[in-house]
């Protein structure tokens, strides 16, 4: 019988000519020999001379790439450059893996054959002066003829853009081959090949340093983050409010550890996710996989990649922290959102454009320990890199000296330099009431129990508002325990949450903790236990309550064990600076070798946020809601190496994005549950209220 063939993974380096691609592949090759053999072709030995690229290139397919693609060793002819014609005759051998450096190594039907492409780019003066540098004078007078071949051949390819990976090489390549190579394991397709490089990245150090100081909070933040353009602050504001206690236990227990990052770092890295494409990049590396977003989330989180030290109590051991919209519910059984909303005239910010999940992975972190009164720095190392060691060291330098440097500011009312913003509900009372009427009807139809409608407050300032003094507002007016400060470039989250979506321990208890119920809070205090009363006796909202938590068991059910599943805490009433709320408790045990990733797929979006049942409910929300939710109503939270997750819900937020124009974009999601039994005026009055906290802090009214 014949021998079935081995069929290689063929990596291509694409790109033009001086960016340093040969420098790059040789490099890359030799990292790739630790673990397997490796064969490297170069297309400058078949292209036929100066004149030659788009035939060089047809060769190079039908010579090289054909035969190897097939598991059969590639024999092609060497371009003789001193004597300008054909050479002797070539092999490339079979190997594991095969690199393949060229320009137009990636162009056209070579792409049929490749299991990745890497593009690497540099400005045309630093290609021109490298190539110069690199071949001499030779290459000088045939420059400009080769270059133009290079935007004939490559012109309306859109390859940079479908490159698996790109490497921005403007400073040149020298630290480049160890980035592409762990964004190489990033990638489906080689993950099973890479697995040796996989599990050396799992062998990293961490870290815990305590540091007996307690700083305010926001200084401490602004003084290690404040320059960041991409950072999280994870803030459990509420434990700095006096009196912290008053506000029941279960609130108390879920604001003990506050949260601080950015990208910065050996280990930093910054993931977007847009419609089925996820994006991410480390220092000069982009790399781009295809497919879902949790697929992808299950391939970098979920397993025991560290383990704390016994003397650190937080749950946190470094790892991801960001978001995640509500359009990924198109992954987890609601529809896409439509891309013809029905807009408002007046409707001017743009969520729609948000990235349905944004995240940064930190290799260094502050945690702030708020009933031990103390600080840790995180940091990570590995000793095969020993740079990440005194970069750890520099990082609990600046830590301690930033602890013990920064002190309380001024009353916040002295930092609030912006004008009130004049916002707009997307719909009006009318449209709104039309929508809760149109909501009843589904229920009435048996489609639905409970639809959680939303809306959305929108405003355009024509003057930049700095969204990092609103939240420090925010903060102090409505204190929360999941609150959350989160930069991304030009756009800002400044959420005051007081709902948890999900927590996964390291040990894999999971516990949701749903908000469905909620009354204003008011100054009298005769009033105040008046309407705590009211919410605390009222069947109906009792019953949204209980439906949700109903949706929720089925949730986590899907992965725990099931004689696990428990309701400890039905239908509690928690008391915030604006509200009281309903608030229950689901927990359950996640069942051994389940997938973490998927466990929260599972549960989002949020079923507090949706309705019951959650996927009818969803499909009814887009034919109704007449604009995209963006981030509010999605999560944000993290995702550590210890495999434990805690994700807050995204409501009593603001979203700031800035505009070309030098104002901001503002967005404030508001919405309630809608029953068979709801009244239109009362729902009307409650989006009102959950919408004070935000809009009296800002110096702004609810239109209309």
């Amino acid at each position: 019988m014949p021998v079935a063939r081995q069929r290689p993974v063929l990596i291509a380096i694409d790109g033009r000519s001086g960016a340093g691609k040969t420098t790059l592949a040789v490099e890359l090759a030799a990292l790739l020999r630790t673990h397997r053999p490796v064969s490297l072709f170069h297309l400058e030995d078949v292209y036929p001379g100066w004149d030659g690229l788009a035939g060089g290139v047809e060769r190079y397919i039908e010579t090289v790439l054909a035969p190897l693609s097939q598991g059969r060793p590639a024999t092609w002819t060497q371009w003789d450059w001193a004597g300008q014609h054909d050479g002797a005759a070539r092999t490339t051998a079979v190997a594991p893996v095969v690199v393949l450096e060229g320009v137009g190594s990636s162009h056209g039907r070579a792409a049929e054959f490749l299991d990745a492409v890497i593009w690497v780019d540099a400005p045309s003066q630093a290609r021109r002066q490298r190539a110069l540098e690199r071949d001499g004078e030779m290459y000088a007078p045939f420059w400009e003829l080769w270059a133009g071949q290079e935007e004939q051949l490559l012109a309306g390819s859109g390859l940079p853009t479908f490159a698996d990976i790109v490497v921005d090489a403007t400073a040149g390549v020298a630290n480049a081959p160890g980035p592409v190579l762990d964004a190489l394991t990033q990638l489906p397709a080689l993950e099973h090949l890479l697995a040796p490089e996989l599990a050396r990245r799992r062998g990293l150090e961490f870290s815990a340093l305590r540091i007996n100081a307690a700083p305010p909070a926001a200084e401490l933040f602004q003084a290690l983050y404040g320059a960041s353009e991409n950072a999280v602050w994870l803030d459990s504001s509420l434990a700095e409010v006096s009196g912290v206690d008053s506000w029941g236990d279960a609130a108390a227990d879920r604001s003990r550890f506050s949260i601080m990052a950015d990208p910065a770092g050996c280990f930093g890295q910054i993931a977007q996710h847009t419609r089925g494409l996820t994006t991410v990049t480390a220092g000069d590396v982009t790399t781009r996989i295809r497919g879902p977003f949790f697929r992808w989330l299950d391939s970098v989180w979920g397993r025991r990649a560290v383990r704390a030290p016994q003397h650190y109590p937080g749950d946190f051991t470094l790892g991801w922290l960001g978001w995640l919209g509500y359009g990924l519910k198109a992954e987890t059984g609601g529809d896409s959102d439509r891309q013809d909303w029905h807009r408002a005239e007046n409707s001017t910010p743009r969520a729609g454009t948000l990235a349905d999940a944004a995240l940064i992975f930190a290799g260094q972190a502050v945690v702030l320990d708020h009933q031990e009164n103390c600080l840790y720095a995180l940091t990570l190392t590995d000793a095969h890199h020993p740079g990440t060691i005194a970069e750890a060291t520099a990082f609990e330098q600046a830590v301690r000296s930033a602890a013990e440097g920064v002190h309380a500011a001024g009353p916040i009312t002295e930092q609030r330099p912006f004008r009130a913003p004049e916002f707009t509900v997307r719909d009006g009372e009318r449209r709104y009431k039309e929508m809760i009427a149109a909501a009843q009807a589904q229920i009435h139809d048996g489609n639905s129990y409970e639809v959680c409608l939303t809306t959305a407050l929108e405003a355009h300032s024509s003057h930049r508002i700095d969204p990092w003094h609103s939240y420090r507002a925010l903060r102090v007016d409505n204190p929360a325990p999941f609150a959350a400060f989160v930069r991304f470039g030009s756009t800002s989250v400044a959420s005051t949450s007081p709902e948890r979506f999900l927590r996964i321990d390291a040990a894999g208890l999971m516990r949701a903790e749903p908000i469905k119920g909620t009354r204003r809070r008011d100054g009298d205090p005769a009033v105040d236990a008046a309407l705590k009363a009211d919410l605390a006796g009222s069947l109906k909202d009792r019953a949204e309550n209980i439906m949700i938590v109903d949706l929720l068991r089925n949730d986590l059910s899907r992965f725990a064990l099931a004689h696990t599943l428990q309701v400890p805490r039905l239908c509690a009433i928690e008391s915030y600076a604006t509200v009281h709320q309903l608030v229950s408790t689901i927990e359950a045990q996640l069942a051994p070798g389940s997938s973490r990733a998927q466990a929260v797929a599972a549960a989002f979006p949020a079923g507090s946020m949706t309705g019951a049942p959650k996927i009818s409910t969803m499909a009814i929300l887009t034919a109704l809601e007449s604009g995209p939710r963006g981030i509010y109503s999605g999560a944000i939270g993290y995702f550590s190496l210890n495999a434990a997750t805690d994700l807050s819900v995204v409501i009593r937020t603001l979203l700031c994005q800035d505009t070309p124009d030098g104002g901001t974009d503002l967005s404030l999601g508001i919405g309630g549950a809608i029953t068979a039994d709801s009244n239109d005026e009362a729902e009307w009055q409650e989006i009102q209220a959950k919408a004070h906290g935000v809009l009296s802090t800002l110096g702004a009214d609810f239109p209309g």
